[in-house]
């Protein structure tokens, strides 16, 4: 499994997924329930339908975000890949762990488009 997280440029959680400045993927061992590896990577310039084959091709099964369009949810969905929105909190390592801990605190999707 391998998680990504969207982030600032101070390396919080950054709610809206299609505007962070970067991303963290977390590479898991789905057994034990914890991470193996982290990698920042710089989010590509903003473009409509980018993210989901992005994420996708750098091996991303599980995207965790405050907010997402519709359509990048079902691209997303093309690709096989979850996505959980309304994810709250803001230290990224805090997020995922709760996440395999299924303990992830979530609210409504913040994106209204």
């Amino acid at each position: 499994m391998k998680i990504a997280v969207p982030l600032t440029e101070d390396n919080n959680f950054s709610m809206h997924f299609g505007h962070c400045d970067k991303f963290v993927l977390y590479d898991i061992d789905e057994t034990n329930k914890h991470i193996i590896r982290k990698e920042e990577i710089p989010a590509p310039p903003h473009q409509p339908g980018l993210l989901p084959r992005f994420l996708a091709e750098k091996g991303a099964t599980c995207i965790l975000a405050g907010g997402m369009g519709t359509r990048a949810r079902q691209l997303f969905e093309e690709h096989k890949v979850i996505v959980i929105t309304g994810v709250e909190g803001t230290e990224p390592d805090t997020i995922v762990n709760d996440y395999l801990q299924g303990k992830l605190k979530t609210g409504a999707n913040v994106c209204d488009h």
